[in-house]
């Protein structure tokens, strides 16, 4: 049972390491192509909105998914301790609630991935709206 909790730990960690790696790694391309863009390069305006919102999905999907795939992983080890309280009749009240607490680690890690990534991608959104306003302004 202990080789069921160490692998439910590490991968829900493994997993949203990579997220958090995926969604700050597209926020920074993002800020740096802002920084570097010259929109009236666009000839259409649907053009100009596919360049500028690349990438912004994955970032939102990662945010909006993040909570539960810790959310999972805690679940998970709180089925694992709940195993071994039944596996072994009883268990020190200590050792049960520790368990319970090292199982919650997930949703907080999952919730430290989301909130970053749900910001990257809300400040993304706005940059691609004052971008697409001076588009429009250079059409007119």
């Amino acid at each position: 049972m202990e080789e069921l909790k160490l692998v439910v730990d590490y991968a829900t960690l493994g997993i949203l390491g990579l997220m958090s790696v995926i969604a700050f790694a597209y926020g920074i391309e993002r800020f740096f192509y802002y920084r570097s863009i010259e929109i009236n390069h666009y000839e259409t305006k649907n053009q100009a909105e596919a360049e500028l919102t690349k990438n912004l999905t994955t970032i939102s999907v990662i945010g909006s998914n993040a909570p539960y795939v810790g959310l999972l992983g805690t679940v998970s080890g709180i089925m694992v301790v709940f195993y071994e309280i039944g596996q072994s009749g009883g268990m020190e009240p200590s050792v049960v609630v520790i368990g319970l607490s090292l199982a919650l680690k997930a949703t907080a890690l999952g919730l430290l991935v989301a909130i970053p990534s749900m910001m990257i991608y809300s400040a993304c959104l706005r940059k691609v709206d004052l971008l697409m306003g001076k588009f429009e302004d250079a059409c007119a």
